[in-house]
């Protein structure tokens, strides 16, 4: 099953307000390669939830339920719905996921401003080697 990793600006739209939600509309990105993330997309693949800026860490998980669609906004860009699975307690600071030395070609380490992307499988593993018991 394929994973990805998805940023938001916790002051835009926080892990809080998604686990209030339940779900939501992942929407607003304009980057050409985050968008064929989004269109790369199934229902029922897993996507950590990033909150960029201050925090800059890996908080929660959240799993695609919709089919990838045309963003009615943005006819260039996509669209999935998503839902909300659980916290990362604690969460894993992009300083970890760094100083782990294990994922310097990774587009976390290499773009720090694409929004959207695959997550690689060694970075799944490693999370689940942290996070033992969760819905990774």
């Amino acid at each position: 099953m394929p994973y990805f990793l998805a940023k938001t600006d916790p002051e835009t739209y926080p892990l809080d307000r998604l686990e209030r939600d339940r779900r939501t509309v992942g929407d607003g990105v304009t980057n050409p390669q985050a968008v064929a993330a989004i269109r790369q997309m199934r229902p029922g693949d897993i996507v950590f939830v990033y909150h960029s800026g201050k925090q800059s860490a890996v908080v929660g998980l959240m799993r695609v339920v919709s089919e990838p669609r045309p963003d009615p906004a943005n006819p260039k860009s996509a669209v999935v719905e998503v839902e909300y699975l659980g916290r990362l307690d604690p969460p894993t600071s992009l300083a970890d996921i760094k100083q782990s030395g294990l994922f310097g070609q990774w587009a976390l380490v290499r773009q720090g401003r694409l929004s959207t992307m695959a997550a690689p499988e060694e970075f799944v593993a490693w999370m689940r080697g942290r996070y033992p018991g969760t819905a990774i």
